[in-house]
């Protein structure tokens, strides 16, 4: 693993991080995930398996620290592990594809839809809802899935950019 791509990453998790645990619970102690943003911007800035691994394990243990969510702390590392390698693999279908922000926004949102629905389902599991499923994927998913699209609609060409200007390579 490359050393510059594990700081670059780990910059990213921490603002994620960051992001978590001041945004308050909206809805039953449940609040939109932000830090999936910069997990899925890691992925799509360096899209190689060992990575998408590592940001998604790491993601999940500190969302688990810091989520208000009855179950979180076992939903969210299983949401992370399945939402990435959900967007990693949406990611790498789509790039071929096209490489716009149009379609940079529209994974971002099954991605965070994927995510939403894997969450509430391990919770749901693990110890119950505190309210009806579908009033907590209405009341919080669907409106982080439009917070979140938004927030990589701004931020994934300002990292392509920095990426770009400070000639980052990664060599093998």
């Amino acid at each position: 693993m490359n050393t510059k791509v594990l700081v670059f990453l780990a910059l990213l998790v921490g603002m994620g991080a960051v992001l978590h645990t001041v945004m308050p619970g909206i809805y039953l102690g449940m609040k939109p995930d932000l830090l999936l943003i910069f997990m899925f911007l890691g992925i799509m800035l360096f899209p190689e398996k060992k990575y998408v691994l590592l940001v998604a394990i790491v993601g999940g243990v500190i969302s688990a620290l810091t989520t208000t969510f009855p179950g979180g702390q076992i939903a969210n590392p299983v949401d992370k592990l399945i939402s990435a390698f959900v967007f990693y693999g949406m990611f790498t279908v789509a790039r071929k594809q096209t490489q716009s922000l149009v379609m940079v926004c529209a994974i971002t949102a099954v991605g965070i839809l994927v995510s939403g629905f894997v969450f509430l389902n391990t919770a749901l599991i693990i110890a119950g809802l505190p309210g009806t499923f579908i009033g907590l994927f209405i009341g919080v998913v669907i409106p982080a899935t439009v917070m979140g699209t938004i927030a990589m609609a701004i931020i994934y060409p300002v990292a392509q950019q920095i990426i770009r200007r400070t000639n980052f390579t990664v060599s093998a």
